[in-house]
């Protein structure tokens, strides 16, 4: 698997983490299923588990952000009342949703027991569309793959490309998929790390700029065929694209929700736009324990207050470069992993070879 790091390709001025992963911070965990099978079947899921602890019942602030609308992320509307995340996320394609959605409840549940006094769950779940390359109607996607998702869930090197959730998808008309990457602001300012992951099924070929060279001018279709050509003509740059960024900078509910803001310029640092058939949907959470009560406790014995710990807003600027830094990295680390692939209906989405990228930077005097 090769990424930008590797090509020697510069995306910002920041200083990633030593995985350049949404792992780099403290905590976080992914794990993916991916489906593929015969001609068709090209899906899969995607899970993020943001905290060793229960999250559930030591609850993350975080914050969200929609910088167009048309897709879905559930949960967000809980998100933006409480300003607080209480599951995993998890990622997989448009009509497989519900059932992950509902998987993801069944494991809270299973976890807790039947007598559990927590007795409700609003999860996580993102969708991009992967209809193009997979069988989408087929309903491929099942509890037990979200249930084995969570059960790979792991710290260190994180699969991307043609992964879980972004097995079938397609991004500035070449193959996309999931993608991650992370950056450390100074010591000055703290520290601490962003990190990002991505499921990248957004974009117009002739729009993509890698590192500021605005490489799919001169990768054009004539270089590459875009898989949207085959599958639906006059349709390119179609698609959405989900954004999970953390953070383990003790960030308040509006802080996340600022953090999750910043990381749309880094969609569109790499030529993203938020196109109107777009569902581009970001969520940003510190995984800083506040040791919050339940945010629906009702024991009298709860106190009446609690005292959190606020980044100062002073020192956050690094933090929202290193969001937007690590945003675009990410969309540009899932384009190089992911590789040729052929689905439904034989329609072709290619990779993005790393010598041709390196050779449309070095016209634009960018490699």
């Amino acid at each position: 698997m090769t990424r930008a790091r590797e090509l020697g390709i510069a995306v910002g001025t920041g200083t990633p983490g030593p995985l350049d992963a949404i792992t780099d911070v403290a905590g976080v965990r992914v794990g993916s299923v991916t489906l593929i099978e015969g001609d068709a079947v090209r899906t899969g899921v995607t899970a993020i588990v943001p905290s060793e602890a229960d999250v559930a019942e030591h609850q993350l602030f975080a914050g969200c952000h929609t910088l167009n609308g048309n897709g879905e992320l559930t949960g967000l509307e809980w998100v933006r009342e409480s300003g607080r995340l209480t599951s995993p996320i998890a990622l997989t394609n448009t009509h497989s949703l519900g059932v992950v959605r509902d998987a993801l409840v069944a494991a809270s549940v299973k976890a807790r027991g039947p007598d559990d006094r927590l007795q409700w769950e609003l999860p996580v779940v993102g969708e991009t569309y992967d209809g193009v390359l997979n069988d989408i109607n087929g309903f491929h996607v099942r509890p037990e793959h979200l249930e084995e998702a969570l059960a790979k869930a792991a710290g260190g090197p994180v699969e991307e490309g043609n992964v879980g959730g972004g097995t079938g998808m397609i991004c500035h008309g070449f193959k996309g998929g999931i993608g991650t990457a992370s950056r450390v602001i100074g010591e000055e300012d703290g520290g601490y790390t962003v990190g990002v992951l991505v499921q990248a099924n957004h974009g117009r070929r002739e729009r993509l700029t890698v590192g500021g060279a605005p490489v799919g001018r001169v990768i054009g279709t004539d270089v590459v065929p875009d898989a949207w050509d085959d599958a639906a003509p006059g349709a390119a740059g179609s698609g959405s694209i989900i954004v999970v960024c953390a953070t383990d900078a003790p960030l308040l509910p509006h802080q996340c929700r600022r953090l999750a803001q910043r990381t749309s310029l880094g969609i569109a640092r790499t030529g993203g736009a938020g196109a109107h058939s777009s569902g581009d949907i970001m969520i940003a959470f510190s995984t800083a324990q506040q040791w919050l009560p339940p945010s629906d406790a009702e024991d009298d014995d709860e106190p009446v207050t609690v005292g959190v710990t606020m980044f100062v807003d002073s020192h956050i600027n690094p933090l929202y470069h290193a969001a937007i830094e690590a945003t675009e990295a990410a969309i540009v680390n899932a384009l190089l992993a992911a590789e040729t692939m052929t689905g439904r209906g034989g329609v072709t989405a290619h990779g993005l070879e790393p010598e041709l990228l390196l050779e449309a930077m070095r016209r634009f005097n960018f490699a």
